[in-house]
């Protein structure tokens, strides 16, 4: 389930040039169960969020709230079998704009290693992002809006923040 966002978005992109972050990944690890333990400082310099805003936080910090529920769901089912994941991700800035990333997420031991398929074994999670070309992004966007939007108006109930979204949509 979508928690309300941590600021309220507008509708202004931010790019991985416009912070000086050409081809700079951004990584973040967390714990089993997406508490975030370490944040790049390129990711850190894209999200506005100093380090101590972010570790010890969980990672939906920075979740749009245009981006469906499904697409969490089916990341999360996959990396608690121990399996890599990757996929595109809009998120939400501290200072309210947004951006888009390709994320690739594997699961990780106690000391920090790759390990697969051994879910018994995971202490958490690496994610590893880059910047998507606007092809990617122009693809997302509209699916996602789709999704998100068939999301809303299948619920019951919808808060307020959500009936906002909605109308975005």
């Amino acid at each position: 389930m979508a928690a309300k966002p941590n600021v309220q978005p507008i509708d202004k992109e931010a790019t991985f040039a416009e912070e000086g972050l050409d081809a700079r990944a951004l990584i973040t690890r967390t714990d089993k169960k997406g508490i975030i333990t370490f944040a790049s400082k390129a990711y850190r310099d894209m999200t506005k969020y100093s380090r101590n805003e972010l570790v010890g936080k969980p990672h939906s910090i920075v979740r749009h709230p245009l981006m469906p529920e499904a697409a969490f769901r089916e990341m999360w089912e996959t990396i608690k079998r121990g399996e890599h994941w990757e996929g595109m991700v809009r998120n939400l800035r501290k200072d309210s704009k947004y951006y888009w990333v390709i994320v690739q997420i594997d699961p990780i031991d106690t000391e920090g290693n790759i390990i697969y398929s051994t879910p018994e074994k995971i202490g958490g999670y690496v994610a590893v992002r880059r910047e998507p070309s606007r092809k990617e992004v122009e693809e997302a966007d509209a699916l996602y809006r789709k999704l998100r939007k068939a999301e809303l108006l299948a619920k019951q109930n919808l808060k307020d923040w959500e009936k906002e979204v909605l109308k975005e949509l």
